[in-house]
């Protein structure tokens, strides 16, 4: 029979210590409860003696959780795992952290976290309206040059952090106090979260909306100036409606472990650079290589683009043949195929689908593969067969041309309205577009049919059991650290939704871009398409594009109208891309 005392040691032996309990005592007890004989030990058991926490060890990580001294279970005292189970004290060996089950998140992201970390402060506030600010000033302005500069999220990420720190360093401390809220400018040092946060601020408004197109060609292709404020309107209802819709399908987009948005990885890892120390390759920090291969580059950037430009487009094929034609519309980087034509400057590579780091191998050489099918082969057999009489135009453009090879000017076929005069465009002559132009947006129509029926074959089961999972309790490490946070409720999105939606209508409406009923049709594209679009996109960093089935279906409704087959195309893909790149 156990005594009351050995017992209560055995399960609180701090509470023993902190009363003045000599260690000593403590673990001589045990060792007459254990029947071990001070004379001839065990191997493990009275030979060794409980181990309490000193003030002078290093510290153990911190998981945002404060430990109980009161539920604190004992070491196991031996290697024999039959008397450590009489006892109570197991193995702790088995016990794994809980982590995703994915390795590229477990690399990438942490699964822990301080939820009394302070977030949004005077600093995050400050530093990311002014981000927001200069990037979208900049990538707009920028936007209607053929050769664009365009700032992104990672130049916020890397300005932030000095930025940051310098202010951690000159606000002052003192706290103030408005309407019963104690704050402060300088609440300590930068953290994590007011670095994210910032860049959150940023990227949101970086790009440039799709709405701004739509205003540019009324204006200067059909002469119809929209207005400032309702091209403000456009812009923002477009915008905010994607908004809504990132709010309303975070259930299924953000919150199952499946979904591991490769290209947001690459962000998360950066941030984890800045702000903990950790080996890269048990040499040197993370922090020590990222500066390293950041200053490496940045100074290798003036070298294909200022001192040597060559180097940006190293095409082979025509410094093999300057004076050939063929070599030229095959080997040109820019107005041909890009045959055999090599860079040695990141900025190209990274131009037009972003960083190729952020894309699964599998995916980039499907990519790779498809782009040679179309672009080397289909498209120069199509091009020198002189197929649809596009053998008078050149190899790759956009633009549209008579049959002849000329430009194609649209306002000879325009009414006074801005709409298609089919007489005129009788007498004018049809229009044509580049054989490359026009198999791409065939392929673009089977494309769309073509990835539903794959993805419903091959990977439908395992969509539909994340979805179910989605709507389940089974909760993966990071959606558990979430719930610490308080949750934005469904309704606040649903009502953004119906002022955008209402807005939306009224703008088209009394502007007459389309009728009312064609932007509820518009809608119901973003409705339908986002969640399993974004599951795609979540997995393979892969969107597919709904441009040309709008343009089909508003093409279809309303036939000539170009202005309502752009405004169309707003609501109906746009708002969606807006809604997965938030």
């Amino acid at each position: 029979m156990h005594d009351p005392i050995d017992n209560d040691i055995e399960e609180h032996p701090l509470r023993y210590k902190e009363n003045g309990v000599d260690e000593t005592e403590i673990s001589g007890i045990l060792s007459t409860h254990f029947n071990t004989a001070s004379e001839t030990p065990s191997p493990g058991v009275g030979s060794k003696k409980l181990s309490f926490p000193d003030s002078d060890a290093t510290p153990a990580p911190d998981y945002g959780i404060s430990p109980d001294k009161e539920s604190m279970e004992l070491t196991p005292l031996s290697g024999d795992d039959s008397m450590n189970e009489k006892h109570g004290l197991k193995q702790q060996t088995d016990d794994v952290e809980e982590d995703s089950p994915y390795e590229v998140v477990r690399h990438s992201v942490s699964n822990k976290d301080d939820p009394s970390m302070y977030s949004l402060t005077f600093r995050v506030w400050l530093l990311g309206i002014i981000f927001t600010g200069v990037l979208s000033f900049v990538n707009q302005f920028f936007f209607y040059r053929q050769n664009q500069l365009s700032l992104g999220g990672s130049v916020v990420q890397l300005l932030a952090f000095p930025a940051g720190y310098v202010l951690s360093r000159v606000l002052p401390t003192r706290k103030f106090t408005t309407f019963g809220w104690v704050w402060t400018l300088n609440p300590g040092p930068f953290n994590i979260k007011e670095h994210v946060l910032i860049s959150i601020f940023a990227t949101a408004s970086s790009g440039s909306p799709y709405a701004i197109d739509v205003v540019t060609i009324k204006k200067i292709w059909y002469k119809s100036d929209l207005g400032f404020v309702a091209s403000l309107l456009f812009i923002l209802t477009s915008q905010i409606m994607g908004y809504s819709f990132a709010g309303l399908a975070r259930k299924f987009l953000v919150y199952p472990a499946a979904m591991i948005w490769p290209a947001s990885l690459i962000s998360v890892t950066l941030f984890r650079t800045f702000h903990e120390i950790q080996d890269f390759g048990g040499k040197m920090s993370r922090t020590k290589m990222f500066w390293i291969c950041f200053i490496g580059s940045f100074l290798w950037y003036f070298v294909p683009n200022f001192l040597i430009p060559a180097l940006s487009y190293i095409a082979l094929l025509c410094y093999m043949a300057p004076n050939n034609v063929i070599a030229n519309q095959l080997g040109d980087s820019y107005n041909g195929l890009g045959i055999l034509n090599f860079t040695l400057d990141w900025s190209t590579i990274s131009s037009n689908m972003g960083s190729p780091i952020a894309y699964p191998w599998a995916m980039a050489c499907n990519l790779f593969a498809g782009f040679v099918v179309v672009m080397w082969i289909i498209t120069p057999i199509g091009y020198y067969s002189n197929t649809w009489g596009t053998g008078n135009m050149p190899i790759y453009t956009a633009h549209l041309y008579r049959t002849n090879g000329s430009a194609y000017d649209i306002h000879e076929i325009m009414t006074s309205d801005q709409h298609l005069d089919e007489a005129k465009y009788a007498e004018y002559g049809p229009v044509r577009m580049s054989f490359q132009f026009a198999i791409s947006y065939g392929i673009g129509f089977a494309a769309i049919m073509t990835l539903l029926v794959y993805i419903g074959l091959h990977y439908g089961p395992e969509i539909y059991q994340q979805l179910r999972q989605s709507r389940s309790i089974n909760e993966d490490v990071h959606l558990k650290l979430m719930r610490h946070y308080e949750e934005v409720p469904h309704w606040w999105y649903i009502v953004l939704f119906v002022i955008t939606f209402a807005t939306s209508i009224a703008i088209c409406e009394i502007y007459h871009m389309m009728p009312w009923y064609w932007v509820v049709v518009a809608t119901l594209v973003p409705l339908v398409f986002t969640i399993p679009i974004g599951i795609i996109q979540a997995v393979s960093n892969q969107q597919p594009g709904l441009n040309v089935i709008t343009e089909f279906i508003i093409g279809y409704g309303m036939p000539g109208n170009p202005i309502a087959n752009v405004t169309f195309k707003v609501y109906g893909y746009i708002t969606m891309t807006q809604a997965l790149n938030l």
